[in-house]
């Protein structure tokens, strides 16, 4: 793994300008989004259509491959809507797509290439018209969907219960449960008695999280020089 050899002061001017971009051109976006918001390469994420909101504490991370796409369609006019709750963390390459209603719990974890959708968008046998086949997507809180899972329309998924990688939700999934495969199943049952951590613990002081992670950073970053970072990307080595 290369070294990250930037000086801390321009790791820390990227930042304000990430932060800066997301609440320029996310939040208004939005009709609500929470305090503290993480969105790693914004400019990747497309937020569109009425009704999306968004709570605390979210990630979402998007790549220039992989880009997040949160989007609603109504059947009517400022009709349909997007909830997404607190602490929920979207990976790159996730897609929320709603046409009524989607609604999303706290501490929620999306891998990467994620797909919800409360719609078939296309008739059948019309493939001109749009499909009037469309059930509301509610997904509970601490749920786990796995990489390139997706969500069909009117499934409910309870708390804490996960989706296996690849699997496809066509039916609801009760809590505390492990799904897998095509159409998923049951094939394992978590521990309702046994604690677990979730995201709303680990950000349950997001300002002292930020505070650590810049310690981190001073550490790691405090002693690159800007000539040397300057001369790795202009002339990079095979040690940089």
């Amino acid at each position: 793994m290369r070294q990250d050899r930037r000086p801390y002061w321009v790791k820390k001017n990227y930042l304000r300008f990430r932060h800066w971009y997301t609440l320029h051109f996310l939040r208004p976006a939005c009709d609500a989004m929470g305090d503290y918001p993480t969105f790693m390469k914004p400019w990747y994420i497309s937020i569109s259509g009425p009704n999306v909101s968004i709570g605390r504490c979210a990630t979402v991370i998007a790549e220039p491959e992989a880009r997040v796409k949160i989007g609603v369609w109504g059947r009517e006019p400022d009709k349909g809507r997007i909830s997404i709750g607190d602490y929920v963390l979207i990976s790159p390459g996730g897609r929320i797509s709603a046409s009524d209603e989607i609604v999303i719990g706290d501490s929620v974890m999306m891998a990467n290439g994620v797909y919800i959708t409360d719609s078939d968008w296309h008739d059948i046998y019309d493939r001109t018209a749009r499909s009037e086949e469309v059930k509301p997507v509610h997904i509970g809180n601490n749920v786990w969907l796995g990489d390139h899972s997706t969500v069909l329309k009117g499934v409910t998924i309870g708390d804490n219960s996960v989706v296996a990688a690849g699997a496809v939700v066509t039916r609801d999934v009760p809590a505390n449960v492990v799904v897998a495969g095509n159409p998923a199943k049951v094939v394992k049952q978590l521990d309702p008695e046994r604690p677990m951590k979730t995201r709303a613990d680990y950000f349950a002081d997001p300002q002292g999280l930020q505070k650590f992670f810049d310690g981190v950073d001073k550490m790691v970053l405090g002693k690159n020089g800007t000539l040397n970072w300057l001369r790795c990307l202009l002339k990079p080595g095979p040690n940089d």
